[in-house]
């Protein structure tokens, strides 16, 4: 799911844990999962795994001062909000993750605030992102409004409130980039791709030029990027259900020249298939740019003669792709 939630907390950096460590007691029921773990990260690199027991359950026990956190079980992602004496029971399903998020027990109006925010988000987006640029700008408005009175109105953490009123005005410049961004990237498709020359992991370089003739499903990522690695195993599945058909997938990795070592083990660690390439000047590379990219994993579907078909295409893990790929290639 592609989503500019309250994860933005995490990236325009919004007040995160500080404070002195209290007990946290963090139980979780999950259907259909997609992991055996999971992981939750805050601050000062804070990550507490929590496996799951013989009753199907993540139970832990914790230490972890007050403020905002995100849980993940590889595939995908939430914030929560932990405060001492939380005592927290998640129930949800993975496969309608946002959708069925509900944390009951002691602490957890700011958690279930979070999760409503996430999908009143995403519903946004959906919604606003077609419309033109006044009515874009009209509705945006309305949603700051009411997102306000929300936080205003509801019994939550005094420290939690101002935090996240904060995020509100950073949200709403993001949003507004974003759109930006969506309305550029759209003037794209059915034209021409901008090209790239990049060094290819297995030797040389390689053009987009070098794949006319072929549809090019290109992932732009990074190691650092979470969101990036989870998608790699839908990836791969793409690849396999796709072999020998006309298609090349590229990954385009937009790490640092520092990180050129980190790409070249990952790569190898992992066993990535496709054609793997490095670009040269990280989110300054001319390509990425002509892309409007401002977040990662970011995926980009080219025709045969070298057009835009979808500039901002489906993730590997959305059925959307399958369905769209389906289409070109049988």
């Amino acid at each position: 799911m592609k989503k500019m939630t309250f994860l933005l907390l995490f990236s325009v950096g919004v007040t995160f844990a500080q404070g002195n460590a209290s007990k946290i007691k963090f139980t979780a029921k999950i259907n259909n999962r997609n992991s055996d773990t999971l992981v939750i990260r805050g601050a000062n690199n804070f990550k507490q795994v929590i496996p799951i027991d013989k009753k199907e359950t993540f139970v832990a026990t914790f230490d972890a001062p007050k403020g905002f956190y995100q849980f993940t079980d590889g595939t995908e992602a939430s914030s929560l909000y932990l405060k001492p004496g939380s005592d927290i029971n998640l129930t949800m399903d993975a496969k309608q993750f946002d959708e069925t998020i509900v944390y009951k027990g002691n602490g957890t109006n700011e958690s279930n605030f979070l999760a409503q925010a996430a999908l009143r988000d995403e519903k946004f987006q959906e919604e606003a992102f077609s419309k033109e640029a006044v009515e874009f700008a009209n509705l945006l408005e309305t949603k700051t409004k009411t997102d306000l009175a929300n936080i205003e109105k509801g019994d939550f953490d005094p420290e939690f409130k101002e935090a996240v009123k904060k995020s509100f005005e950073k949200s709403k410049f993001y949003t507004e980039k974003r759109y930006e961004s969506t309305a550029k990237t759209k003037k794209l498709n059915g034209n021409a791709s901008p090209a790239f020359d990049f060094e290819n992991y297995k030797g040389g370089k390689t053009k987009l030029s070098d794949l006319k003739g072929k549809y090019v499903y290109i992932d732009l990522w990074a190691t650092w990027c979470a969101p990036c690695r989870a998608e790699i195993p839908f990836l791969q599945k793409t690849e396999e259900k796709y072999h020998g058909k006309n298609i090349e997938f590229v990954s385009i990795s937009i790490d640092k020249v520092k990180d050129y070592d980190k790409w070249k083990k990952f790569v190898n660690d992992k066993n990535l298939g496709g054609t793997q390439l490095f670009a040269d000047k990280d989110w300054g590379s001319d390509f990425v740019v002509s892309y409007g990219v401002t977040g990662i994993p970011r995926f980009i579907l080219i025709d045969p003669a070298g057009n835009v078909v979808n500039a901002d295409a489906p993730r590997p893990s959305s059925p959307d792709l399958h369905v769209t790929l389906d289409k070109l290639l049988n």
